[in-house]
């Protein structure tokens, strides 16, 4: 595919690691990104955000524009994008309020339902377990999805039947986040869509994931053999546009720029469910994003070129850069 940028010409400060709980996907996603950018002609230095000399060497550094490659909190929370913001460095994905609403599920599904998409019910608790478990089964039924409110990856969250098992998986929820979000289950197949651009997006083909376990974990995300990705999924044209449709919808409501990738149930009567809209998707040789754009015609050098190319276009468009 053609680019309307000359990489030779564009120095990219690469953020990679940082301080969440993904800091080791977050690596690998950085090195993975790294070999497309440098394959693909750009000029690139990576930065730990944890380090202090590196975050002065990015203050000082002369950078067209940064690539994140930061999972989790403090890196797809709005917060490295803000700091960029401040040093005028254009930057991937979604800024800073898109980012904070997005990994933000209790407040991302306001939208969501804003906006007409559905999602499972839930509840959410604050601090500490305020309700029983029995009482939160009688709330949201059972089987329910019980999941730390600011995290990513699938980190503490837990698929749970009884009253016993609901108390326990509130308690480590706890432990990763100060808000818990307990959802109904919903039943169905698990299919995941990225959003690709700004003001114009496009859905990529849509995927469908067979986990290993039960549900799509940390394991089945990022271990070999952890998950399959079918991709295009096998669905009729009349469910890819609805699934499609969904995503594009949720990427909008959230107002994200660059890339999004929504995950998805479509259940036994072939509705859509949203459950989460990441705005910094995996680049590790097992993430989904790459294998969309594989299917679009994407190599994985032309993928991580286009989303500088959206990033620089937004950024002129901001009034960041010429």
């Amino acid at each position: 595919m053609g680019t309307a940028i000359d990489p030779k010409n564009i120095n990219v400060a690469l953020l990679a690691g940082g301080a969440s709980g993904e800091r080791d996907i977050s690596i690998a996603s950085g090195q993975g990104a790294r070999e497309a950018l440098e394959e693909a002609g750009f000029n690139v230095m990576t930065f730990d955000p944890v380090i202090r000399s590196d975050l002065r060497s990015l203050m000082d550094g002369n950078f067209d524009v940064a690539f994140l490659c930061l999972h989790g909190k403090y890196g797809e929370d709005g917060t490295i994008q803000g700091m960029l913001e401040v040093l005028g460095i254009p930057y991937t994905g979604s800024g800073v309020w898109s980012s904070a609403l997005a990994i933000d599920k209790i407040r991302a599904k306001v939208f969501y339902r804003h906006y007409g998409i559905p999602t499972p019910d839930s509840i959410t608790m604050y601090d500490k377990p305020t309700m029983s478990g029995a009482e939160v089964i009688e709330k949201v039924g059972s089987p329910c999805v019980v999941k730390p409110a600011n995290e990513g990856s699938a980190l503490g969250v837990h698929i749970v039947k009884t009253p016993e098992e609901v108390e326990e998986a509130l308690k480590e929820s706890f432990q990763h986040d100060r808000e818990v979000l307990i959802e109904t289950y919903i039943k169905g197949t698990e299919l995941t869509v990225s959003v690709l651009g700004n003001d114009d997006p496009v859905a990529l083909p849509v995927i469908k994931i067979v986990p290993q376990a039960e549900f799509y974990d940390f394991q089945s995300k990022y271990a070999p053999g952890g998950s399959q990705h079918i991709c295009p999924a096998p669905l009729s044209p009349e469910e890819t546009e609805r699934v499609q449709k969904t995503a594009l919808a949720a990427h909008k409501a959230l107002g994200c720029r660059g890339v999004s990738r929504t995950d998805i149930i479509m259940d036994e009567q072939g509705k859509c469910w949203t459950l989460e809209t990441n705005t910094v998707p995996g680049m590790t040789s097992t993430s989904l994003f790459p294998d969309a754009g594989r299917a679009a015609g994407y190599s994985f050098p032309e993928l991580c070129t286009k989303l500088i190319e959206l990033a620089l276009e937004d950024a002129k468009k901001r009034g960041i850069r010429e």
